[in-house]
């Protein structure tokens, strides 16, 4: 490991002695300063509001804005405690877990579990809590500082999942682990590259989405279920949510499986609004305006 990385390790390790709430409560700052700068974070939160949420008037869109912002903010902050303290004491944040029935019970069958993780709450620690139960291939896309990717090793520890690079060789290995009844996970909401996906709906309107995830799903009979952790008040812990996939996500029909895949997400987002992460330009495409650009939004 690189001598600033571990100097950032050791940083982390002290930090995660301050109280959850303390961290959070720092994080709902950073939400509150982004707001008032006027960010380019901010804006992109704000025009994702308006697509999901336009029915909503003034005041209540304001409001909004505000909530998710100082979410955001606490999924910068809280991480410190998840990784700095290590897996075991950030489990023991785990207050309640709805749906483990279902999570069990998939892998009693013994044909595979795919588990679609959305940009929701506190995803590290959802990472945690699947790794103790399971031995899990996650799919993810390097950092674009390959030392960070020690780090991640160093912090996760004895719970790191298996890390499956999105590319031919990393595709092959999902598949080769779920054929043998292996558990993996995927970022449902992850927006593909051009030419990789399909567009389907998404809070009402067209987003290019993942097919990956519903031609595994549709190939091995892989059981689908969503989960994400979500954040309590104050500092309280986290809830653990299992939920079953829409009916569809494994439909031959790409568009009908695309739209599945993203009701799911849907289904999990409304359960913890504010917590999704919303400065994410996921209604962007290259061939599409953007609703980004300030020319572009009404």
């Amino acid at each position: 490991m690189r001598v600033d990385i571990y100097l950032l390790y050791l940083l982390l390790r002290l930090l995660a002695l301050l109280p959850l709430r303390t961290l959070q409560a720092a994080g709902a700052l950073l939400g509150r300063l982004a707001l008032w700068r006027r960010t380019r974070t901010a804006h992109h939160v704000a025009v994702n509001l308006a697509i999901a949420r336009p029915g909503l008037d003034a005041a209540s869109r304001a409001a909004l804005l505000r909530e998710a912002l100082a979410e955001s903010g606490k999924s910068a902050t809280e991480i410190v405690k998840i990784w700095g303290g290590g897996a075991e004491r950030a489990l023991q944040l785990v207050r309640e877990v709805r749906g483990e029935a279902l999570f069990d019970a998939a892998l009693a069958a013994g044909k595979g579990v795919i588990v679609a993780a959305p940009h929701l709450g506190c995803w590290e620690l959802l990472n945690y809590w699947l790794c103790r139960k399971t031995p899990m291939a996650i799919l993810y896309r390097p950092p674009r500082i390959a030392a960070v990717e020690g780090l991640l090793r160093k912090v996760r520890g004895a719970l790191a999942p298996e890390q499956v690079r999105a590319e031919g060789a990393g595709v092959r290995t999902l598949y080769k682990r779920l054929a043998a009844g292996g558990t993996v996970g995927i970022l449902p909401d992850q927006k593909p590259r051009a030419g990789e996906g399909e567009f389907a709906p998404f809070f009402g309107r067209d987003a290019l989405t993942m097919v990956l995830l519903p031609r595994l799903a549709a190939r091995t009979g892989a059981a689908v279920l969503y989960a994400f952790a979500e954040r309590l008040p104050q500092g309280a812990g986290y809830r653990i949510h299992i939920l079953p996939a829409p009916d569809g996500l494994a439909d031959a029909d790409l568009g009908v499986a695309c739209t599945a895949l993203n009701r799911g997400v849907e289904a999990c987002v409304d359960l913890a609004f504010s917590q999704y992460q919303w400065q994410y330009k996921r209604w962007s495409a290259h061939d599409r305006p953007s609703p980004y650009d300030t020319q572009n939004h009404a």
